[in-house]
């Protein structure tokens, strides 16, 4: 798991990989269509960055013909979130709560209306 993790980040460090993800995440698109996105790319550089996300796990190509059909595979992500964030995301809104609520006694306290 801790290795598929790592293909997972590694395939997020580069915005042009979040970017295809993005634009995954409104709907399976061809490969063509995902380049027409990239004006300034060349198309090897795309079909490159998706064998990356492929890779991880964050791409499922599906071919039609000469079309390869790329689907978003949200599960890793997900996987991610709940090991790196959600433990933490409680952590940080108690102490955020705490705070608000620290905040609003010193300036009950201090108003001198």
């Amino acid at each position: 798991m801790e290795n598929d993790s790592a293909a997972v980040w590694k395939a997020l460090a580069d915005p042009s990989r979040r970017r295809l993800l993005d634009l995954l995440r409104d709907g399976p698109r061809t490969t063509g269509q995902l380049c027409e996105e990239f004006g300034d790319v060349t198309r090897f550089a795309v079909m490159k960055h998706l064998r990356v996300l492929e890779g991880a796990g964050l791409v499922v190509v599906k071919r039609r013909g000469r079309e390869r059909i790329n689907h978003l595979n949200a599960v890793p992500l997900r996987l991610i979130y709940e090991r790196w964030i959600s433990p933490y995301q409680d952590v940080w809104a108690g102490r955020t709560a705490r705070l608000a609520r620290r905040a609003a006694s010193t300036h009950t306290k201090g108003d001198t209306r």
